[in-house]
């Protein structure tokens, strides 16, 4: 309010009719920024804590002779890869181990965790695990591929960066690769989404 009249009234007699001293208005002036940054941060916080959403998807790798699959966990809060599985089957014990890795980690009460309606995402085993944990499945509708651009464009990232720069001619040397790429792309991989900040420091700095 003493901002908006200070041009009608001045500062001075403003600050007499609310009792505060120059000191204190200009110490709360000064802050400012760094208050609404705090409220920001809180209320992303806030809004995470309410609806904890991430997606799960799987991608295939060649080691020149065989596929592999990758099913991955990403939490779109803040872009992190929270769990991963490589197996050479592309079946429903994929994705269970890798929810079984997701669930170990952290507590996932009500979180939402989104798929497409690949069958192994519509299987009984696949949701009567989720609702063991309290985790609520939602699944893409039909043909429907940007539902699942986040963590598409995670893979996009891990295959142009890493993969297709040194071709892994084995499931050991995907495995390894994979691993490096996650901790780079969780630790050290700025995103303009995350105010050019890593996803484990960018939860870091909003805990703070």
């Amino acid at each position: 309010m003493i901002e908006e009249l200070r041009d009608l009234h001045g500062i001075t007699r403003l600050l007499a009719i609310a009792g505060l001293s120059r000191a204190n208005y200009y110490k709360w002036r000064n802050t400012h920024a760094q208050r609404a940054e705090a409220h920001t941060r809180d209320h992303e916080i806030k809004e995470h804590m309410v609806a904890i959403h991430l997606h799960t998807d799987i991608t295939y790798i060649s080691d020149g002779t065989h596929f592999y699959y990758l099913s991955a966990i990403q939490d779109l809060f803040n872009n992190e890869i929270v769990a991963w599985q490589i197996s050479d089957r592309n079946d429903v014990k994929l994705v269970l181990d890798t929810v079984e890795q997701w669930t170990r980690k952290r507590d996932v009460s009500e979180a939402v965790l989104h798929s497409d309606q690949g069958f192994q995402y519509t299987s009984q085993a696949y949701n009567t695990r989720l609702e063991a944990f309290s985790v609520k499945g939602s699944h893409s509708r039909k043909a429907t591929c940007l539902d699942n651009a986040c963590i598409e464009s995670f893979f996009s990232h891990l295959k142009t960066e890493k993969l297709y720069l040194h071709q892994c001619k084995s499931e050991a040397e995907i495995h390894q690769a994979v691993e490096e790429y996650i901790y780079f792309y969780n630790y050290q991989r700025f995103q303009a989404k995350l105010k050019q900040r890593a996803p484990i420091e960018y939860r870091h700095a909003l805990a703070a």
